[in-house]
């Protein structure tokens, strides 16, 4: 239960990342990747917190991010 939790909760995350991306669409592109990384900090940061194991935090970190993104991509097609 504790790891769909954190699933759930790395979902609100990246939407807020897709949120800030939006709000700071004229700026470089460097601090686009900058912000990128510093919400794969906090996910990780959460998810180790509630998990208390690192391989799974990584392993359910690396999940959400692709499933948000295929999401992402998938809506911007339309």
């Amino acid at each position: 239960m504790k790891n769909y939790v954190v699933l759930l909760l790395h979902l609100i995350l990246w939407s807020g990342y897709t949120l800030t991306e939006w709000l700071s669409k004229n700026d470089q592109i460097i601090y686009n990747i900058l912000m990128f990384f510093v919400f794969v900090y906090i996910a990780v940061i959460l998810g180790n917190y509630i998990l208390k194991s690192t391989k799974k935090t990584l392993v359910i970190t690396l999940a959400s991010l692709l499933l948000y993104s295929s999401i992402h991509v998938t809506l911007n097609q339309f």
